[in-house]
């Protein structure tokens, strides 16, 4: 969504470390990627389990305007990340007087 002159993206990631996770923004395209691993153990009964679960994720958003990606920001809190892009000021077109050779 639009807040104000930036784009704000939210993912939700549950259960993963931050750390893990790659945010890029290029030619307008936003790209994250990242992994999670989750160990469980049980001991009872005499039976001993252990599983690990991993996986990873790769996502590219097409922005609908231009960016200035060196702006970004990126914050994770509860389970939540959301991006911050500022978005480029356009610049004013400027009339350019062209003289004609003869």
């Amino acid at each position: 969504y639009e807040k104000g002159n930036a784009l704000v993206i939210e993912v939700a990631l549950a259960g993963i470390d931050p750390e893990k996770v790659r945010i890029k923004v290029e030619n307008n395209v936003l790209s994250l990627e990242g992994s999670t691993e989750r160990k469980s153990e049980i001991d009872e009964n005499n039976y001993y389990r252990k599983e690990v679960r991993s996986g990873s994720f790769h996502r590219m958003i097409s922005l609908p305007t231009s960016v200035n990606g060196e702006q970004a920001t990126a914050e994770y809190e509860k389970g939540l990340l959301t991006i911050t892009l500022p978005k480029k000021q356009e610049q004013q077109s400027k009339p350019i007087d062209i003289t004609i050779k003869q």
